[in-house]
């Protein structure tokens, strides 16, 4: 795994967390316990501080960072899509979903239950209330909320991050 210290800080990678071979964690960063961090992410604490809560996915080719001095927070259970931006967020609460290829710029919140629509792009210091979807370019929120059967669709979705990361440690092998 790519987990590598940048000056004085080393990342803190909580039990049974993932992380790919191709993926670069590296500075001020903490992640907590049973996440899964997939190929090409990019998590880069050099100036700001990474905070990311437990069973968060990090999918392929994410790019987390935050500004000098700032922090960026992921809270627990968390998924980020393929391919998303993740740029000094003040915080993603527990459950959110941000979309393949979105951006979630700074100073940003988004609520518990929250969904950022794939491609969209959430401005800085924009909110997005708990349980709400916010679709666009720039994201715009949508009077429907996160029913009660997305919820447990996406808890699925989300427990099977939390497996890989259990099985790709003995599973995964470079041929």
């Amino acid at each position: 795994m790519a987990v590598n210290r940048f000056e004085e800080y080393t990342p803190e990678i909580g039990a049974e967390t993932y992380v790919h071979p191709s993926a670069d964690v590296f500075g001020n960063v903490k992640v907590g316990r049973q996440c899964w961090i997939g190929p090409g992410a990019r998590i880069r604490g050099d100036y700001g501080r990474i905070i990311i809560g437990d069973c968060t996915s990090v999918e392929d080719n994410v790019v987390i960072h935050a500004r000098p001095g700032e922090i960026c927070t992921l809270g627990n259970w968390v998924t980020l899509g393929h391919g998303s931006v993740i740029h000094n967020v003040a915080l993603i609460d527990d459950y959110a979903v941000i979309g393949m290829g979105s951006i979630v710029s700074d100073w940003a919140r988004v609520g518990r239950w929250a969904v950022v629509a794939e491609g969209a792009v959430v401005r800085q210091r924009m909110e997005i209330p708990n349980e709400r979807i916010a679709v666009g370019v720039p994201a715009k929120i949508l009077e429907k909320s996160v029913d009660e059967n997305y919820k447990a669709e996406w808890k699925r979705f989300k427990e099977i991050y939390v497996d890989l990361a259990r099985r790709y440690p003995a599973g995964f092998r470079p041929l």
